[in-house]
Parts: structure tokens; C-alpha cells; sequence
């Protein structure tokens, strides 16, 4: 197959490169934050790849070819493009941002990201890397850390698949590796959602997710406070208000939740997610709204991430509108 991709059949070139698609999708989309800018690194990818494998001589992996490629296309989108943060993470006096970017959520479930370690060597799972507080943590990093972390911790390649990718040393790779474990182990919880969404087990998962369709559909306040933490966090991208801790948070609850909802379950970057549906008296439908990410702290909410866009349900297979 990959002689015959060298000749130029693009069909056998789709095969050949298919299985890779998913990682280096998420690769991108760690090194990113952003779905949509990982589309664009991907099909830069496919383009590079495609063009150059008549001069692919095999003295590396064909996988670690590609991870290669897509790095080096993901840090030429870094340099153009804004680093992406959530609401919560971003200074109200940092004005070196003049528009913002937010970090999107992941539909796993649509791009069948893997359960497990891509590697023996690597510390996260591939839904670990596609987590908002992981991918967050990460956009503090500098682009090389980025590339360095993620390849070296989330895809298991070896210091020296990393420097040769890089055009860079072993030492400057364990440097940089060091580094940047250093930031990341800063910002994320000690415990990944993965680990937290086993440790309840899909009943209880269930029944968390009911709960909060139900407290939402029914108007009920106290029944969201019951769920959450007490230092609880809720954010809204792209609006710039965040709300901390209890008091801000049933202020925000009490002008938004008069509304008439519907929800429906979903997943997100690896998380509990739900849809919601805004009551549209017009059109006499529920109209897709925002799309909540519950990080969870046991079977607490400590987090919730609304992000108020719309667009963003397709992904999801999510439908546009509920009937009445």
C-alpha cells in the first residue's frame, strides 16, 4: 500500500494514513484548543503528507512521520493565532488579548477518541488530553512545551522521535519536558474526569445528569446549589462574566433560570455534558442555546463551562431545535 501511495493513488494514501486520523486529530486539538483550528492542522497535515511521502524513506515510523507533520503545522497556527483561554482563566486587567479566543469543547464521542494510553510509555489517555482543565493547563505552556508534553506524555514517543520532529536535542526535549511538567501538574486536578466518571459508574453518572436536567427544566435553584461545590465555578464563553462560589452563582441562576429549558444529555472533552434548549415563543420550538461541560469533584459539580454558541450542537449530533 505504500508503494502504491508513493505512485500517487490517493486511495491507497487514505488508507494508508486512516487509522492515524483520530490521534492526530486530538494531537492538534490539545496543541490548539480549538476544533476548528485542529480541522485546519489536520488537512494541512494530509496536504504535507500527501505531497511529500515520495520522499518518505521510511528511517522513521509512518506514524511518527505524521505527528511530525501535524506538529509542525499546529506551531505555525500557534504563531498566528490568539492563545485560546475560558473566562475563568483570563484577567479581568489582561488586556493583551484584544479577542479573546475560548477553548472549544471536544465531541469524543463523535471522533472515537480512544479509552487508555496510545502508548505504554504515556502518563495520560487520549480523553485525559481532550479534558478542559488538561487542554487549559496546556495553553500556558509555550508552543515547543506544548509539542514536547503532549508527544512525550499524552502519545508516548520517545525524547528522540520528539527532537528529531522538532529539529531539536534529547537534553532540550527533557529540559523543555520538565518543564512544562511542571506548569501543567500546577493547574489540572489531582484526579482526571476519567478517573472520577469510573470511580461513580455509569448509574451514578445517570442520575447526576437527570438531576441537573430536571433542577434546570423545573426552575429549581436549590436543587443546582445541592449539586455544587462549595467554591464552585461557572463561566459562559465567549461572554466574558464568570461567577465564584455560591452567592455569585445563584445570582447568575436566578436571572437565567425563570427561562423555560429543555436538556439533553450529551458528552463532551471527555466529560458529562448537557444540551440546552431555550424556549423560542416566535418559532413555538426550544431553540439549541448552550452547551454545558460539568467538571466534577466527586459526585459534586465544581465546574460548569457553558458555552453559549449554537453552532457547536452539530458537532455534537445534537439536534438545532426541541419541539414544544
Amino acid at each position: 500500500m505504500l508503494d502504491s501511495a508513493r505512485g500517487g493513488d490517493r486511495r491507497a494514501f487514505d488508507s494508508l494514513v486512516a487509522g492515524y486520523l483520530t490521534s492526530i486529530h486530538v494531537h492538534c486539538y490539545a496543541m490548539l484548543g480549538s476544533v476548528t483550528d485542529a480541522d485546519d492542522a489536520v488537512q494541512e497535515t494530509l496536504l504535507r503528507a500527501w505531497r511529500g511521502l515520495p520522499r518518505f524513506e521510511g528511517r522513521s515510523s509512518l506514524r511518527t512521520w505524521l505527528f511530525s507533520i501535524a506538529t509542525n503545522a499546529s506551531l505555525k497556527l500557534i504563531q498566528r493565532r490568539p492563545r485560546r483561554v475560558l473566562p475563568i482563566h483570563q484577567s479581568p486587567t489582561n488586556d493583551s488579548l484584544l479577542e479573546p479566543a475560548w477553548l472549544e469543547p471536544y465531541p469524543d464521542e463523535i471522533r472515537g477518541v480512544e479509552d487508555g494510553r496510545a502508548a505504554p510509555d504515556a502518563r495520560y489517555e487520549q480523553r485525559e488530553s481532550v479534558e478542559l482543565s488538561f487542554v487549559a493547563a496546556v495553553q500556558h505552556l509555550s508552543a515547543r512545551q506544548r509539542a514536547v508534553l503532549i508527544l512525550r506524555d499524552v502519545f508516548g514517543f520517545s525524547a528522540r522521535e520528539v527532537a528529531d520532529s522538532l529539529g531539536s536535542t534529547v537534553g532540550s526535549v527533557n529540559s523543555a519536558l520538565h518543564r512544562a511538567r511542571t506548569i501543567v501538574a500546577e493547574r489540572v486536578p489531582r484526579q482526571s474526569q476519567q478517573a472520577t466518571l469510573r470511580a461513580l459508574g455509569d448509574e451514578r453518572q445517570r442520575q447526576i445528569v437527570a438531576a441537573y436536567v430536571e433542577a434546570w427544566e423545573l426552575a429549581d435553584i436549590e436543587a443546582v446549589v445541592r449539586m455544587l461545590t462549595e467554591d464552585a465555578r461557572w463561566s459562559m464563553p465567549p461572554l466574558l462574566e464568570s461567577y465564584v462560589g455560591l452567592t455569585e452563582i445563584v445570582a447568575f441562576l436566578q436571572d437565567a433560570m425563570p427561562n423555560r429549558w429543555r436538556n439533553v444529555p450529551a458528552r463532551a472533552s471527555g466529560q458529562l455534558a448537557v444540551g440546552c434548549y431555550l424556549w423560542d415563543a416566535d418559532k413555538g420550538t426550544y431553540a439549541a442555546a448552550v452547551l454545558d461541560v460539568l467538571t466534577l469533584r466527586g459526585d459534586c459539580i465544581e465546574q460548569v463551562t457553558s458555552f453559549v454558541d449554537p453552532g457547536l450542537f452539530e458537532r455534537f449530533g445534537l439536534p438545532d431545535a426541541l419541539p414544544a
